[in-house]
């Protein structure tokens, strides 16, 4: 299903120009307008899915070997050192359009791109607690 009022929906469909780098039947992969550093893209489904939690699994499997795709390629292109893949999922992790998109970052030595966290230490009770809920 598409949703009318999504941007990344017109543009993952054509109703919005893009650069697209490559396009199939379930995605649309395009430069980012607001590159994080150069060759940054973005893979957008062409059917709304507001975030991973709501992606089909067949669609998530798809994603992944499509995001190693790109990058291989885009890698020679760029001859950058590295890249990030990236995805948020709702407001508190970063994500500011509600449509399931992945970020291709190419990294370069010595570029300032800003993609780290505070490291804390793992709590002993915060271990124990996740482990007991999780199995």
């Amino acid at each position: 299903m598409k949703d009318d009022n999504c941007i990344f929906c017109k543009i993952a469909n054509g109703a919005i120009p893009s650069a697209t780098l490559y396009e199939d039947e379930d995605f649309r992969v395009i430069l980012d307008l607001n590159p994080a550093s150069k060759g940054h893209a973005l893979i957008l489904p062409k059917e709304h899915y507001r975030n991973l939690f709501d992606l089909d699994d067949a669609l998530a499997a798809k994603v992944l070997v499509l995001a190693k795709k790109m990058t291989c390629k885009l890698k020679e292109i760029l001859r950058c050192d590295g890249y990030n893949i990236v995805q948020n999922n709702e407001e508190e992790a970063g994500q500011t359009v509600f449509h399931f998109h992945m970020h291709m970052i190419p990294r370069y030595k010595g570029d300032k791109v800003g993609l780290g966290w505070h490291m804390e230490q793992l709590k002993e009770e915060d271990k124990e607690e996740i482990l007991s809920k999780v199995k």
